[in-house]
């Protein structure tokens, strides 16, 4: 089956960092604005999953007069609230919001600190109020670990926890999808996602297979500043784009290592609440 395109921000404005992911506001408002214009389309997770589209990956037809993508954000950084989420709903786009689900309404202590502070992350507030104006959420995993790093029983337990409490607090479609961090993923992984009841898997750039568990996505990168992202370009530049969003992505091999040499000296977050407020939150 041939799907539409996917394209993956992380965060949108707010602090500078020492990384690749955020993308000035301007630069998503100018090409959310662009492609609404252009006569582009966002999906939901549900019509992205019974989708026919005529485009191959890289796209080969954007003279189609039915352009149709489908838009996500990793990790669910609280910002997106004010500085995504508005934007898209004036231009009548939605989204889908892959959520690291340990970390909801708390700060990003699975990631390495690229900010001067840690960032906060949505809380369920939040994602319900978005979710009832029609945006999508899924799970991005419960911990943000290198899927494909765990032992078998751990990765069982993440996955199913992560997707288990997303079902119970958004209702089955928030366990449908799920985006593998740093798009690493195996037959392992696929398989145990598969029998944990996801039914759609987003991985790395250059996926080919035909596994909806194992679909290809390509992420927006703080280079990427034109008015069309490199993801739904054709030609050389849409190739070369992808190219270099792959070997990015590849890259990430290094975040994932010094997240694993920190993780003995790191704390669990805490529990939360159904507000995304932590036990010692409402006990100061």
């Amino acid at each position: 089956m041939i799907r539409p395109p996917v394209l993956c921000y992380h965060r949108i404005g707010g602090p500078p960092e020492l990384g690749i992911t955020r993308v000035p506001s301007p630069v998503f408002v100018r090409q959310m604005t662009a492609l609404a214009k252009a006569g582009w389309r966002t999906l939901t997770i549900e019509e992205f999953s019974r989708s026919m589209s005529p485009y191959l990956f890289p796209v080969t037809r954007l003279s189609s007069a039915e352009r149709t993508f489908l838009l996500t954000f990793d990790d669910g950084y609280a910002s997106l609230a004010e500085t995504a989420y508005p934007v898209l709903a004036d231009l009548g786009f939605t989204a889908t919001t892959f959520l690291v689900t340990d970390f909801i309404g708390r700060e990003n202590l699975w990631d390495v600190r690229y900010t001067r502070h840690r960032l906060a992350h949505l809380g369920w507030p939040a994602i319900e109020a978005w979710q009832a104006r029609g945006f999508d959420f899924g799970s991005h995993s419960a911990t943000h670990r290198r899927l494909t790093w765990l032992k078998k029983p751990a990765l069982t337990e993440d996955l199913a926890r992560s997707r288990e409490t997303l079902v119970q607090r958004l209702g089955a479609a928030a366990g449908r999808a799920i985006a593998y961090p740093f798009g690493a993923v195996n037959l392992i992984t696929v398989e145990l996602a598969r029998k944990t009841g996801f039914e759609l898997g987003f991985a790395g750039v250059w996926e080919s297979g035909q596994d909806p568990l194992q679909l290809a996505r390509m992420p927006v990168y703080a280079w990427d500043v034109g008015r069309v992202p490199a993801g739904l370009r054709g030609g050389a530049l849409g190739t070369v784009g992808r190219l270099v969003a792959h070997v990015a992505n590849r890259c990430a091999i290094g975040t994932s290592l010094m997240l694993a040499l920190a993780r003995p000296f790191r704390r669990r977050p805490l529990e939360t609440t159904p507000q995304g407020e932590s036990q010692q939150d409402r006990a100061d």
